[in-house]
């Protein structure tokens, strides 16, 4: 194998590839990252048994082959190269090493044999579709701060993504992330051909490579599913990822429907006002007390080991007089996901969820369990 590639192409690929390389490796070949040179391209492929990401990049191919080495310092070596630098690399058939030449820079690293380097095995992915990358990328960045950080719940360690119809009959893609405690649910429309795909759990590894990789993915995402695996394509990167084995719980019981108090405030205040007051609360439970009356909302915060705050906010608030607990953790969490300037809280009692929902975005919606304070 000889190549020569642009340094910024090489680790433009290198780094969509390489994040999802584990920095400990029982099985040293998953440290590595497979390079396969031929047809004027050169395709870098990492994985760890469960998620698998390649990319292709155009080379200047001189001789075809493959071989791995490992990932990490690969990386390392590539980033810290001179921009503009043209990178050459060569198997040495005789050494069995990988040298890295650019400029006066030379290199020699250890490989393994590419045909030790595992594959997600291949298999039919009956469903297929095409959706714009700004809509898929909208469905995670919205729903995976919600997804739970508990490995025995592990059906809840990923977003859930599911055909379903709409009261009013309107075809929707719907992304769902839990972990008991808060819940986000975002609504877009079903793409053409998706009607028939099953309910599946993206594992959070998958979802997190997901988000960092559409930052530079193509307007329009191919999108196959099985009810095993999901593979997502995007221009010249691909990522296949296993699913979750289990079974989502029926979220849209714990929505309530009939919180009549409406709660509207400035979302940009409010998340100020939430982080300031929530600066003396307890590390464990981070809790802060909303008090609503008439137009107006008192944040406050008492631990008896650091002190008080208290906070006023002037708001649209008309319903009854209630007290709430939260966390302010997951307040600003979800302030966080508001497109618009206001955020609508539907309340009930202080033992009820309250229901977030952004008049910028009929298809968001965030549910908070509260807190006893």
């Amino acid at each position: 194998m000889k190549v020569i590639i642009e340094r910024a192409t090489l680790a433009k690929a290198l780094g969509h590839v390489q994040s999802v390389v584990e920095r400990r490796n029982t099985i040293p070949i998953l440290g590595n990252v497979l390079l396969h040179a031929a047809d004027g391209a050169l395709t870098l492929t990492a994985t760890d048994l469960d998620i698998e990401i390649s990319e292709t990049a155009a080379a200047d191919v001189m001789e075809a082959g493959a071989t791995t080495t490992e990932a990490l310092r690969f990386h390392d070596i590539v980033r810290k190269l001179p921009d503009g630098a043209q990178v050459q690399l060569e198997l040495s058939s005789e050494e069995r090493r990988l040298q890295i030449t650019a400029g006066r820079s030379e290199f020699s690293l250890s490989v393994l044999p590419e045909d030790d380097f595992p594959t997600l095995a291949a298999e039919e992915l009956p469903t297929q579709f095409t959706m714009p990358s700004v809509d898929l990328a909208r469905l995670i960045d919205k729903t995976r701060f919600a997804m739970s950080q508990e490995e025995t719940r592990y059906y809840l360690n990923g977003v859930y993504f599911h055909a379903m119809t709409e009261g009013d009959g309107a075809p929707l893609l719907r992304a769902a992330s839990t972990d008991g405690h808060r819940l986000a649910r975002l609504n877009a429309g079903l793409p053409k051909g998706a009607e028939q795909m099953p309910g599946v759990i993206v594992p959070r590894k998958a979802v997190t490579e997901l988000a960092r990789l559409l930052d530079d993915a193509d307007e329009m995402i191919d999108i196959a599913v099985s009810p095993a695996k999901i593979r997502f394509s995007f221009g010249p990167g691909r990522l296949t990822s296993k699913l979750i084995d289990g079974s989502f719980p029926e979220y849209e019981r714990v929505i309530p429907k009939t919180n009549e108090n409406i709660l509207r405030v400035e979302n940009k205040a409010f998340a100020q006002a939430v982080d300031r007051v929530s600066t003396v609360s307890a590390d464990r439970t981070r809790s802060i007390k909303l008090a609503l009356d008439t137009d107006k909302l008192r944040l406050t915060v008492n631990n008896p080991e650091a002190g008080s705050a208290l906070e006023e906010l002037a708001v649209d608030y008309k319903g009854d007089p209630i007290e709430i607990g939260f966390n302010a953790r997951y307040l600003l969490d979800v302030a966080m996901q508001v497109d618009g300037d206001t955020a609508t809280f539907h309340l009930a009692d202080p033992s009820s969820p309250a229901v977030v929902s952004d008049e910028e975005d009929s298809g968001a919606l965030y549910v908070l369990m509260p807190l006893r304070v």
